[in-house]
């Protein structure tokens, strides 16, 4: 790898980190810098998801204040994440590379939809409960953790809009503000990372000196993306969400 390369695979890993912290999907950014400077697709795959792993504990750490409280939420989709990581990456190993290729798009269409009328579809299920005479489960129920799971499962395989379908799914369940789901997203973004790595470290093949670079630049991503992120206005973050969900479709459907 060339001087001009690995300068290339850390701005991209350091754009990414920050990416990551405030939204989710900065493996869009990465990804098609690793396959310029000339690594095979799923050998990209791979040390992309193991380079990002310091860019998304360092995004998790930036927003701990958003956290606090959260820790039995946590514990329950984070076994999920576990579960649904090491299924997504024993997935990438396993079928082609095309597998996932046309649904994604769709995948990332949906959770913007559901991101952007979020607040409505919240309202809704605020005046049911009312009227019900029901309050709303910290946890979101048994759909919220299954599609947690789902979510965690693509992410293991590929990652690029993981944490837009995150925080579609619990924007729409949890009484949250979308800060304290940024920082549970970070969280599983992280723990999803994490395992998949471990997998691919004993399983697949990867190019450490790209590894590394991701590592080192994603990590100062995510702490200044944790500071941005954290002063941005519901409706700012929202919109962010959405632009860059957006780009994200386009880009995988040219790809």
């Amino acid at each position: 790898m060339s001087l001009g390369e690995m300068i290339a695979v850390f701005s991209a890993g350091l754009g990414a980190g920050a990416i990551n912290a405030v939204v989710g999907s900065g493996t869009l950014l990465t990804f098609p810098v690793l396959l310029a400077v000339g690594l095979p697709p799923v050998t990209a795959t791979v040390s992309n998801a193991m380079g990002l792993i310091p860019g998304a504990i360092s995004g998790a750490i930036g927003y701990r204040r958003e956290l606090r409280g959260q820790r039995p939420r946590l514990l329950k989709f984070g076994a999920g994440a576990l579960v649904g990581g090491l299924t997504g990456a024993a997935l990438l190993l396993a079928l082609p590379a095309s597998a996932f290729e046309r649904i994604v798009p769709v995948l990332v269409g949906l959770a913007l939809i559901l991101v952007v009328f979020q607040p409505r579809i919240s309202r809704k299920l605020r005046e049911r409960r009312e009227r019900d005479g029901s309050t709303a489960r910290p946890d979101g129920g048994p759909a919220l953790s299954v599609g947690l799971t789902l979510a965690s499962v693509y992410g293991g395989y590929f990652a690029a809009g993981q944490g837009i379908i995150y925080m579609s799914l619990m924007g729409m369940t949890l009484d949250e503000s979308m800060q304290r789901l940024n920082a549970v997203k970070n969280v599983l973004a992280a723990l999803v990372n994490s395992v998949a790595a471990l997998f691919f470290l004993f399983l697949a093949d990867f190019h450490w000196t790209t590894v590394a670079l991701l590592a080192v630049s994603s990590a100062i991503g995510g702490q200044l993306g944790a500071k941005v992120g954290r002063r941005l206005s519901q409706t700012v973050l929202r919109t962010l969400i959405v632009l860059v969900g957006s780009v994200a479709i386009v880009q995988l459907v040219l790809r």
